[in-house]
């Protein structure tokens, strides 16, 4: 998503960059990740168009500012948006991939998008995930042939970053404000607040939206430690490992039990009534889908 259809006519021109994200914090919805560049030349003008940290801006100037930013021909704007399943994906795979990591990916991911286009970049100046110089050193050894300044809150100190935030911001609030909650069990509601772990009407929608078996909606970062207090009503779930495993004692060789709370959930009980699959007051997941338990194949 972005101002990527056509490469601008200033491309060739010596060209600045900004990079800001949006909901890194957040236990619902995804994080954002918005660049804007534009010609060095029109630095000036940039300062003036009152771009400002977007977290410091009512909505309302928010979206007016994005709209102006998209119909300035000497501007260009991407963002990278991250869904809560790839974030919890990641942090909870067995070579995990951190927050940082994964944020440093995503404004490496829009340098190598801008660039790739043809644009000149030869100054990108980013807010900070961490370590301000090794983040400046891991980005300067990836593009050698461009300037980097990271700084904390840089979205407060250089228009170009408070650009991207903007963008970053914007395309968040509206990617909540649209999410179509794909599951469909019942009393659901999209009454849940700023998304943010301290919000009590986000504590109280993670309360009355987690199932026994499927745990969270999409929606949810589940890797988030918010999440874990809600995992002790769920229900543990076993399944035999393809691997087999030898049992030293006797030599013989068996499958493995594997347990959920192996891969990083905590210890469940079981409730035989949440895992029926077949009858009357069976789980919608199942209805929605005409699902039947089978005994023989």
């Amino acid at each position: 998503m972005g101002s990527e259809g056509q490469t601008p006519k200033w491309a060739s021109e010596p060209c600045i960059m900004g990079i800001d994200e949006a909901g890194r914090g957040p236990v619902l919805g995804p994080m954002v990740y918005g660049c804007l560049y534009c010609p060095i030349s029109y630095q000036n003008t940039l300062s003036s168009l009152n771009f400002a940290d977007s977290k410091t801006l009512k909505e309302e100037k928010r979206e007016e500012l994005f709209e102006n930013l998209k119909a300035d021909e000497s501007i260009g704007w991407a963002v990278d948006v991250i869904d809560p399943r790839e974030l919890s994906a990641k942090m909870l795979k067995k070579n995990k991939i951190n927050l940082n990591e994964i944020s440093h990916d995503s404004a490496t991911g829009l340098v190598r998008r801008v660039l790739d286009m043809g644009v000149l970049l030869t100054e990108v100046y980013v807010d900070t995930v961490g370590d301000a110089e090794k983040y400046r050193i891991k980005l300067c050894e990836r593009f050698p042939a461009v300037k980097f300044v990271v700084a904390k809150k840089a979205d407060s100190l250089y228009p170009v970053v408070s650009g991207a935030s903007i963008a970053a911001k914007v395309t968040r609030d509206r990617a909540l404000k649209d999410w179509v909650l794909e599951e469909n069990a019942e009393n659901m509601h999209r009454n849940f607040g700023s998304g943010y772990p301290g919000d009590p009407e986000t504590k109280d929608w993670l309360k009355h939206h987690k199932h026994s078996i499927f745990g969270f909606p999409t929606l949810v970062r589940f890797s988030w430690g918010t999440c874990t207090p809600y995992f002790k009503d769920i229900v543990q779930v076993v399944w035999e490992s393809d691997a087999t495993d030898e049992d030293d004692s006797t030599g013989r060789i068996g499958k493995r039990q594997l347990k959920l709370t192996s891969v990083g959930f905590t210890e469940l009980k079981r409730k035989t009534e949440e895992i029926e699959s077949n009858g009357k007051g069976r789980c919608k997941f199942f209805q929605a889908r005409k699902l039947q338990q089978v005994s023989e194949f």
